[in-house]
């Protein structure tokens, strides 16, 4: 794999930064046991009550009435660095730095991230639960080879989830509030500008979520989201990229589409929307 890859994740993480670790927590003496200076009891003054929830403290518990709750420690850190992760093997996805048909195992992608085998096997699993890759056994995982068939079935699933719903909301949201949207279509035409395929498909889906989010229907909007990404990955053939003219066209779109959703030119919009997603994006 190239060495972009690394500098791909390199952003807001700490690569190679040293991992917090837990404070060791000394042995608790008992009542006859002589404290750390050696001179006696060191908790001869304390009531049981005390002690006891002192005790439960050092161990990360909390204590209600008399049952110690166990609060779990460093879940937040391990879920960032995951986190950081999987956006970034994601991008690796988008841009050809992960290639298609090739293997790569954790041990290798986290030297190149700086970080444990651990956070990028979690991340490269999820990423085989959305289809990117395929686990290899005792290998690691490849990514899939996908073709233009997949990517046609994909825009006409899009084609039949949100089309309907635009059409609907064309109806019923005031033009005001479509105009609002205006300079997320805009963000889209800078990002494509920039020729980086990465960039414009985080603005790409940033757009077609707002559009949907207007539905007030927050399942509606992550099963559109997960097919909008899928639909993102590069396929194998001639077709494996696409270059600054194709995402400017495809932008462009995005403004047309506001344009008749605005004037409330809703069947305008459903014919653009569906012209859009069978294009491919």
């Amino acid at each position: 794999m190239k060495q972009g890859l690394h500098d791909l994740a390199g952003a807001g993480l700490p690569w190679g930064a040293a991992r917090p670790t837990t404070p060791r927590v000394p042995p608790q003496t008992g009542p006859h046991q002589p404290g750390p200076s050696g001179s006696g009891p060191s908790d001869s003054g304390a009531p049981a009550r005390e002690r006891a929830v002192g005790a439960a403290t050092a161990r990360g518990e909390h204590t209600h009435g008399e049952t110690p709750i166990r609060v779990p420690r460093a879940a937040v850190q391990r879920s960032s660095v995951r986190g950081q992760i999987l956006d970034a093997l994601r991008t690796a996805l988008v841009t050809g730095e992960l290639e298609p048909g090739e293997v790569y195992s954790a041990p290798v992608l986290g030297e190149r991230f700086g970080v444990s085998a651990t956070p990028v096997r979690e991340a490269m699993q999820r990423l085989a639960l959305e289809g990117a890759v395929e686990v290899v056994p005792n290998r690691g995982f490849r990514v899939v080879r996908r073709g233009a068939r997949e990517l046609a079935e994909l825009a006409e699933i899009r084609t039949l989830l949100e089309v309907p719903v635009l059409l609907r909301l064309a109806r019923t949201v005031p033009p005001a509030r479509w105009a609002e949207l205006r300079p997320l279509a805009e963000d889209t035409v800078r990002a494509a500008g920039s020729g980086c395929p990465a960039v414009y498909a985080e603005s790409d889906r940033a757009f077609h979520r707002a559009l949907l989010s207007l539905a007030g229907n927050e399942q509606l909007v992550g099963i559109a989201e997960d097919l909008h990404r899928r639909s993102q990955w590069p396929l194998v053939g001639p077709q494996s990229r696409r270059g600054r003219t194709a995402l400017l066209a495809d932008a462009t779109e995005h403004l047309a589409l506001l344009d008749a959703l605005v004037s409330g030119e809703a069947e305008e919009a459903g014919r653009l929307v569906g012209e859009h997603f069978g294009a491919g994006r």
